[in-house]
């Protein structure tokens, strides 16, 4: 069992004890209503407390049963939360620390709650997608009100404590305790203190009521209908609300069933409950045990002050982590120290950040010109030019003076690792580490391990990109990791289709439709073309035989980088990031195409979504069986967080599974036969041929 019974007195206590958050798991269930039974039977008990060992109350549903026939297994949690509300003696839920889904829904069917400052209060269902489905949509808002109670809904976001008990009218919490560490000690005495009242007070036979009524809800709908368009969990939060303020408690209650299982079987709850489990599959690594030692990482170093460097130095300093920067001339470091500042600033501006706190994260920065002050640092990581010349420099000073054991890392977005380690003569303490632009906002990390990377080095990098907010993605070696490789092909893609008849706008405007940030010219703008350009150059040399368009080419010789040119695939007003289409480029696509002796057709948006997202999904398979990902829910983490891949989508290859891999394979083939394409590439990936013929999926 993972919830434990004693009796203190006339106070029988049941503790959940399920690590790491107390989920509600069957064995978890189970320990509840047995115990309940058992305090019930008890003439010596008067009174039943219910709280969770450790750092929880509970979180919620037990997600190593997501999925599993465990998870509807009686006594399911209404069945428990209705044992609490017809126990024939009081019972008080000790809430600590955190209480969220399903934990708040069972504390919502006790009689009584008290509750420790500084929990964290929520109900985040609409973050997979769903609603709450234990009650927590009719009873919530008859403690809180009408309109705290959606906000937490809708928002999914956690609430403190004594945030909450701060409303007027409140019927959330009976008592506060004075802190964490005496919530024990009060809740014995207030369960004591109730254990004659009768009739025993129950949530649902509070009234619920809004004084604005239909005109409150419209204004609701409409400013959900903004927020979460691709989404259908959001709008059914507003109307679940809305009918505990209409109708019976317990018509609210199959209302709420049924919109809960409805949404179960939409493809955007599916996908967002990939990605929840995926996000945390994707810390562990297979031959990495758990309890692997770790080095102690008290202080970093950051080389180059750039946009890069100062993003990754914001990182550890928003941690709490010293950071030490070196530059080769002062005006560099002048100019990065200043742009974190101006970063800064702007939260401080916009009420995002206390002065205190960002006095403090400035304070951790300090500065130097020479290799030699790094030396104490535990591990450093280098953000300098993307060229192996000037990584082979830096790696060997800092194999020089860097102190045995500290790790370094190359922030490299395509260059081979374990070349770089072969710079060192300590290649087991060489990772790279590729953040993402800006690296002070964006979350996701690709951690690349080399061949000879040392386990605890791994193991280390996991935990500080925790620390540092980041989602970290492990990847093996080869040229542009997983998210980089992979986008090369989208690229391709993209060539082919303006060679064939598009224009940029409609490949991005049909991109865009189907969810991604934004399409694969204005995302080529962003990051400049001059950087793929670069890229194709040397694939020129490297693989002479590979089909490329070269619109993209003829852009970057007429010097249209992108936004920092002010002028790429579109036009750029300064300060202003709209992207304006361009007739001259649109009539140097047409002439290039007509140069090729290529007449236009007119593409389909769905042809266009197919090929520039099945090329993803085919190069990825490749990926996969060459071992650079560990699994396929890793790539589409990487997707996610690293490329605006849609999430109501799961991923290119949750995309691709919801498909079907036998209509990918199909569509594949297809795109071979045109004779503009590339029909190499579009030969399936063995792994993906595999999949397919069996009938089965990659996650």
């Amino acid at each position: 069992m993972t919830a434990q019974y004693q009796v203190h007195g006339d106070v029988a206590i049941i503790t959940l004890n399920n690590p790491p958050v107390n989920g509600l798991g069957l064995s978890t269930r189970l320990g509840i209503t047995d115990g309940m039974a058992q305090a019930n039977a008890d003439a010596a008990v008067k009174s039943i407390i219910i709280t969770g060992a450790g750092k929880a109350f509970s979180g919620g549903a037990d997600i190593k049963e997501f999925g599993s026939p465990k998870a509807g297994q009686e006594p399911n949690l209404l069945s428990v939360i209705s044992v609490l509300e017809n126990s024939a003696k009081p019972v008080i839920a000790a809430i600590h620390t955190v209480a969220m889904g399903g934990g708040l829904e069972l504390a919502l069917g006790c009689h009584y709650r008290i509750a420790a400052p500084g929990t964290s209060v929520a109900l985040p269902e609409v973050k997979l997608g769903l609603i709450p489905g234990a009650g927590g949509t009719q009873r919530l808002p008859r403690v809180l009100g009408v309109e705290a109670a959606l906000n937490m809904i809708v928002s999914g976001e956690p609430v403190k404590s004594e945030m909450l008990a701060m409303l007027p009218g409140q019927k959330l919490f009976d008592k506060m305790s004075a802190s964490a560490e005496s919530l024990a000690e009060e809740a014995l005495a207030f369960a004591r203190s109730v254990a004659d009242v009768r009739p025993l007070p129950l949530v649902r036979d509070l009234k619920c009521r809004h004084p604005q009524g239909d005109a409150y809800f419209q204004f609701a709908r409409n400013m959900v209908k903004g927020m979460s368009k691709n989404f259908p969990a959001p709008a059914k939060c507003v109307d679940i609300v809305e009918i505990a303020t209409k109708k019976k408690f317990d018509d609210g209650m199959a209302a709420e069933r049924d919109i809960f299982l409805n949404l179960m079987l939409t493809s955007e709850s599916k996908a967002l409950r990939h990605l929840f489990l995926a996000e945390r599959a994707a810390s562990k690594i297979p031959d990495v045990p758990s309890d692997t030692a770790q080095r102690t990482i008290n202080s970093i170093a950051v080389i180059g002050a750039g946009t890069m460097g100062g993003g990754i130095a914001m990182n550890f300093l928003n941690a709490g982590i010293p950071v030490k920067m070196l530059e080769m001339k002062q005006e560099a470091l002048d100019r990065g120290v200043a742009t974190i500042r101006k970063n800064y600033e702007a939260q401080v501006k916009k009420g995002k950040l206390k002065q205190d706190k960002y006095d403090q994260r400035m304070a951790l920065l300090t500065t130097t010109l020479s290799y030699d002050d790094l030396s104490g640092t535990d591990m450093v990581i280098e953000a300098v030019f993307e060229e192996i010349g000037v990584k082979e420099a830096v790696f060997k000073e800092l194999d020089r003076v860097m102190k045995p054991g500290a790790i370094l890392a190359s922030n490299t977005s395509t260059l081979d690792v374990d070349k770089i380690a072969s710079f060192t003569k300590r290649p087991q303490d060489v990772v790279g580490l590729h953040f993402f632009s800006p690296a002070n906002v964006m979350k996701l990390l690709e951690v690349v391990r080399g061949k000879e990377t040392a386990k605890d080095v791994m193991a280390t990098v996991m935990s500080v990109a925790k620390k540092i907010r980041k989602t970290a993605v492990v990847s093996g070696v080869c040229d542009g990791f997983i998210g980089n490789r992979m986008i090369e092909q989208y690229g391709r893609q993209g060539g082919f289709l303006l060679d064939e008849g598009c224009t940029p706008a409609q490949v991005d405007k049909a991109m865009e439709k189907f969810g991604m940030a934004m399409g694969p010219f204005r995302m080529g703008d962003l990051a400049g073309n001059d950087i793929g350009w670069a890229i194709r150059k040397r694939r020129y040399q490297e693989k002479p035989n590979m089909k490329y368009s070269k619109t993209a080419d003829l852009l970057c010789e007429k010097g249209r980088f992108g936004q920092k040119t002010g002028a790429g695939w579109y036009d750029y007003v300064a300060g202003k990031r709209d992207a304006i289409p361009n007739a001259e480029v649109v009539t140097m696509i047409e002439e290039h195409r007509k140069a090729l002796g290529i007449t236009p057709r007119k593409i389909s948006d769905e042809e266009i979504v197919q090929r520039l997202v099945f090329s993803l999904v085919n190069e990825a398979a490749h990926i996969l069986e060459e071992g650079i990902a560990n699994k396929a829910s890793d790539i589409d983490i990487v997707y996610i967080f690293g490329y605006g891949f849609p999430a109501h989508r799961g991923g290119p290859m949750n995309y691709a599974d919801q498909v079907g891999l036998f209509n990918v394979v199909q569509a594949m083939n297809r795109f071979a036969l045109n004779p503009l394409d590339d029909a190499q590439f579009w030969k399936p990936a063995p792994l993906l041929a595999r999949l397919a013929a069996e009938g089965k999926t990659f996650n």
